[in-house]
């Protein structure tokens, strides 16, 4: 900045004072437009530094919420994988019933107990005229012949025996000699066994324990009586335990007991640990080893194989 003059003319102030605002006015008019551009250029960069920023925010939101997104289907297909498992009757993946069964198979169950029920109906409808205690016009005998010499003759109707069993039937139509003669010799069961089967073909009513349910139960397969077969099994299944699981299910794979097989099967598979070291299992083994191949294909149908879930072979 200049020195001024202690004293200065007029003329020389005057136009000191005109040379200073102009050259003021022209630097603040300089300063102003550079000011200007640098404002201009500074909110443009900043609206971009801006638009930028929001466009990455909404990237990293956007990705955020699609990994959040991933992250929580990841987890409702887990959810879903947790309570879904394969039904025990057919093997298809479903959310299983208590029983352990998928939709299809269960009404198929309540359609075949609908049956037997109607057929048990039927059953008591017919015993309602004739009581087993009333021997007159017995045309039968029934003896069982591992009774020995002892054997006490069980006397019933053929017409009953007809309608209870195909069997019955086929051998009292075809008139076998058995028939001829009125005497009918059952092998292989006792006269227990024999009198509660008969008294349930009158009566269609039976509280056995759990031999005698494995009795009737092979009385019943031999004979066809459906239902009969069907009230075994179920107070089987009411029976089963890890411990005996396995011996029920041989024994209801020998005599076809399908709903008794998968219910074992379904209690093998759950205690697979406890059941692999009893004394049937090694049993098995040696006797019947088809029936342990079946239970790990099913263990590895329901569960796969992973470090977690080893095969145990005999």
């Amino acid at each position: 900045m200049k020195r001024k003059h202690p004293y200065p003319s007029d003329s020389d102030s005057d136009s000191d004072s005109d040379s200073h605002s102009g050259s003021d006015s022209d630097s603040r008019t300089g300063s102003d437009s550079e000011s200007d551009s640098d404002s201009n250029s500074h909110s443009h960069s900043g609206s971009d530094s801006e638009s930028d920023s929001d466009s990455n925010s909404h990237s990293h939101s956007g990705s955020d919420s699609d990994s959040d997104s991933d992250s929580d289907s990841d987890s409702d297909s887990d959810s879903v994988s947790d309570t879904e498992e394969r039904c025990i009757s057919c093997s298809e993946i479903c959310v299983p019933d208590d029983a352990g069964f998928c939709i299809k198979c269960a009404d198929v169950i309540a359609e075949t107990e609908r049956g037997l029920k109607k057929e048990l109906n039927d059953l008591k409808a017919d015993a309602d005229f004739l009581a087993l205690s009333s021997k007159s016009f017995s045309d039968v005998v029934l003896i069982a012949s591992d009774a020995g010499a002892v054997a006490r003759p069980i006397q019933a109707h053929k017409a009953i025996l007809m309608s209870r069993s195909p069997i019955f039937k086929a051998m009292f139509e075809n008139e076998m000699e058995e028939s001829r003669r009125g005497i009918i010799k059952i092998g292989e069961v006792s006269h227990e066994v024999l009198q509660t089967f008969v008294n349930f073909l009158y009566t269609a009513k039976a509280t056995p324990d759990e031999e005698m349910a494995c009795d009737l139960l092979i009385m019943s397969e031999k004979y066809q009586v459906d239902y009969l077969k069907s009230q075994c099994e179920k107070f089987l299944v009411s029976k089963l335990k890890p411990e005996n699981s396995l011996m029920y299910y041989a024994f209801a794979d020998q005599y076809n007991a399908k709903n008794l097989a998968d219910a074992a099967l379904s209690k093998i598979l759950k205690n697979m640990e406890m059941v692999t070291r009893t004394e049937k299992y090694r049993e098995l083994a040696k006797t019947d080893p088809r029936l342990l191949v079946q239970i790990y294909e099913a263990r590895l149908v329901k569960q796969g194989t992973s470090k977690d879930n080893p095969i145990i072979l005999p």
